[in-house]
């Protein structure tokens, strides 16, 4: 199934200062998915961003907090954000049945979040090169077997070109002269 902009949000599962360093990869990891919040900004798809732990772990990578707005920085404790009440609730709240991911680590939270969204009857899409884990083995076997499980792995394009449907406009004039190159 095509993403629809006006029936996606965009997760950004756990891109954390402490965590970051140590991510393979982890500056494309970072880069992709700012390039996402940016494309998602100008299309008004929703953007929500988790914390696992934050008083350990750090806070979000400054590229990624200063693209969102405080409230939409959600702290958790659980692996899986849908396992939090609060931001189960705001996932809830947004009314859109596509949620595309990025983050970190792929084999813990982006896993446990996505198989949790996957149950509750949200359609996945993860993004390859803007998800991540401390070995790249770890993050083939999380995508290998959440695609299995029904997610679709997608990359960076497919989601921009998907959102924006149509060539010809002045978003999507705006969205290729900006954003991609």
């Amino acid at each position: 199934m095509l993403l629809k902009s006006l029936n996606s949000f965009l997760l950004v599962i756990d891109i954390q200062s402490r965590l970051a360093p140590a991510i393979d990869k982890g500056s494309s990891v970072i880069n992709n998915s700012c390039w996402l919040m940016e494309i998602a900004k100008e299309l008004y798809v929703p953007v929500i961003a988790t914390e696992q732990y934050p008083q350990g772990i750090g806070e979000s990578v400054p590229p990624i907090k200063e693209r969102l707005e405080a409230k939409n920085i959600l702290q958790k404790m659980h692996f899986s954000a849908l396992k939090e009440p609060e931001i189960k609730q705001r996932l809830a709240e947004l009314n859109r049945k596509q949620v595309v991911i990025v983050g970190t680590e792929a084999h813990v939270c982006v896993f446990q979040t996505a198989a949790d969204l996957l149950e509750a009857g949200y359609q996945v899409y993860l993004v390859e090169e803007a998800v991540g884990s401390r070995k790249a083995q770890d993050k083939k076997l999380a995508l290998k077997r959440l695609k299995q499980m029904g997610a679709q792995i997608v990359c960076k394009e497919m989601v921009a070109f998907e959102w924006l449907e149509k060539s010809g406009t002045d978003t999507f004039r705006k969205v290729v002269k900006e954003w991609i190159k």
